[in-house]
């Protein structure tokens, strides 16, 4: 008896994953076969990063001459953008039926994980209201002096360094800056990561995004039965990073309003949204922040600026040293402006046109945010065809391979900031360059995050010269346990303070 149930379970579970997994075929899409029980993300998080093995899936099905072809994540399927006026479709102009990222998140056991990046629906739009006259262009411009500050602290940390040894590995230099930047900017801390690289903010910033192997695995299986894991109060942010975030927001808003201290910062910002609430465009009361929320919305400020800055100064670097007249370019452009505007002032910085075309390069062929995710809200029926995407369905848009298309960027691998000059870029086609997202749920730091990119390699142009040497790998390798892409074993050059 027992043998036949057990049958009978076996041979149901073949019949339910045949049927998962043919969801695609029975609709004419074509796909990439998966393989039971993670589909087509096998080896994601141990051999292969996100954005390979997304890139991969895209030149497999792109020939099909399809806007989309089929993916599986587990046994769910997902659609995986082939073509960029689908891209549009999904970003922009069918928003209403993607407005949320389908992104894990758990509020209730979890309430760090409540930031703008992750939630969803009317609470992501009324939110998203509050905090949209916090990264205007006066509240960078007001907050430019503080990391100008910490960029003349940055100088002299690496001076210290190269009087040690003239290879230097900068991608920790750079994630210990904008820890200071990101400390300084949202709490209104001193964190001295660049004194100390044992930091408490640094290693906090370091626990989030280094991932476990097999912990990837993890985050696409929240992603992809969310209900499921809420109920079984799975939480994606470690309790130790979460009490570190919520200890530090408590006591800097607590020692500020009993010592009435004002700053130029984003906590200064949120406490403002937290006692009086904050008007729209339209004059329209979009309501107060309460501390759960303010502690979300600085945690994901503080892990936008930390790694996504530094990872982007960290590649435009590498490319500059092997490019050293690409890098004297850059390097002209920085002293002009400066000279210019009498000093690494706002204007100056919003004065750099080649700084802005390396930024931009770095940015199309090292995406920090690799690949996007949206979730099909109401079922949607794709323009052109009989297929309609059931509610709840992801649909990827693989930024990576999007930015590595030949047909996008001839040679795709070379480093070419004149992509981005004014004449290449009229030509450009739409929603080929999409590393911050596009449409309504664009990344709303991207201004902040450009400009902490701008001031950091501002100050490194102007002071010192950087190329390859023994322990720089090339090409790089990128590591396969981080969210983000990063370099595997950092990112070694040699440094030469320049003659002032």
């Amino acid at each position: 008896m027992l043998i036949y149930l057990l049958l009978i379970i076996v041979t149901a579970s073949i019949w339910y994953v045949r049927r998962k997994y043919s969801f695609w075929a029975d609709r004419d899409v074509p796909y990439a076969q998966p393989r039971f029980p993670f589909g087509n993300i096998q080896g994601i998080g141990r051999r292969l990063h996100s954005s390979q093995a997304m890139m991969k899936l895209y030149n497999e099905l792109k020939p099909s001459g399809k806007s989309f072809g089929g993916i599986y994540f587990f046994t769910n399927p997902v659609a995986l953008a082939l073509d960029l006026d689908f891209v549009k479709n999904v970003l922009v102009r069918d928003f209403a039926h993607f407005h949320d990222r389908g992104v894990y998140y758990n509020e209730k056991d979890d309430p760090i994980s409540g930031h703008l990046f992750n939630i969803e629906g009317s609470k992501w739009t009324n939110l998203r209201k509050k905090l949209i006259p916090t990264f205007s262009s006066g509240k960078m411009k007001m907050m430019c002096p503080i990391v100008v500050s910490v960029g003349d602290r940055f100088r002299e940390c690496l001076e210290k360094c190269i009087a040690v040894d003239a290879e230097v590995e900068m991608k920790e230099l750079l994630a210990r800056f904008t820890t200071d930047v990101i400390g300084t900017c949202a709490f209104g801390i001193d964190c001295n990561s660049l004194n100390d690289p044992d930091a408490e903010f640094l290693r906090m910033g370091r626990k989030v995004f280094e991932v476990p192997r097999g912990r990837i695995l993890k985050f696409f299986f929240m992603a992809t039965f969310k209900e499921f894991s809420r109920r079984l109060h799975i939480k994606g942010t470690s309790d130790d990073v979460s009490k570190f975030f919520f200890k530090v927001v408590q006591e800097t808003i607590e020692y500020r309003e009993k010592n009435n201290v004002q700053r130029n910062d984003f906590m200064n910002l949120l406490m403002q949204l937290k006692n009086s609430g904050q008007l729209d465009d339209s004059g329209e009361d979009v309501g107060k922040l309460s501390m759960n929320e303010i502690v979300a919305q600085a945690f994901v400020f503080f892990l936008g600026g930390f790694e996504t800055s530094s990872t982007t100064m960290s590649y435009c670097l590498y490319e500059l040293s092997l490019n050293s007249q690409i890098q004297d370019r850059a390097r002209q452009c920085v002293l002009d402006a400066v000279q210019k505007h009498g000093g690494l002032t706002y204007d100056a910085l919003m004065d750099m046109p080649y700084i802005d075309q390396c930024i931009n390069e770095s940015l199309r062929k090292y995406p920090p945010g690799a690949n996007l995710i949206r979730q099909v809200s109401q079922d949607y029926r794709v323009p052109g065809t009989n297929v309609v995407f059931p509610k709840g369905m992801n649909v990827m848009i693989p930024v990576y391979g999007i930015q590595h298309d030949p047909e996008n960027y001839p040679d795709p691998e070379r480093y070419d900031p004149d992509r981005f000059s004014p004449e290449a870029s009229q030509f450009r086609k739409p929603y080929s360059f999409i590393p911050f997202g596009e449409g309504p749920r664009i990344c709303i730091a991207a201004r902040f995050g450009m400009l902490e990119a701008r001031i950091g390699l501002s100050v490194l142009l102007t002071h010192f010269r950087f190329a390859r040497c023994s322990k720089t790998n090339v090409p790089l390798v990128i590591s396969s346990r981080h969210a983000v892409l990063t370099p595997e074993g950092g990112l070694w050059l040699k440094v030469e303070k320049l003659m002032s």
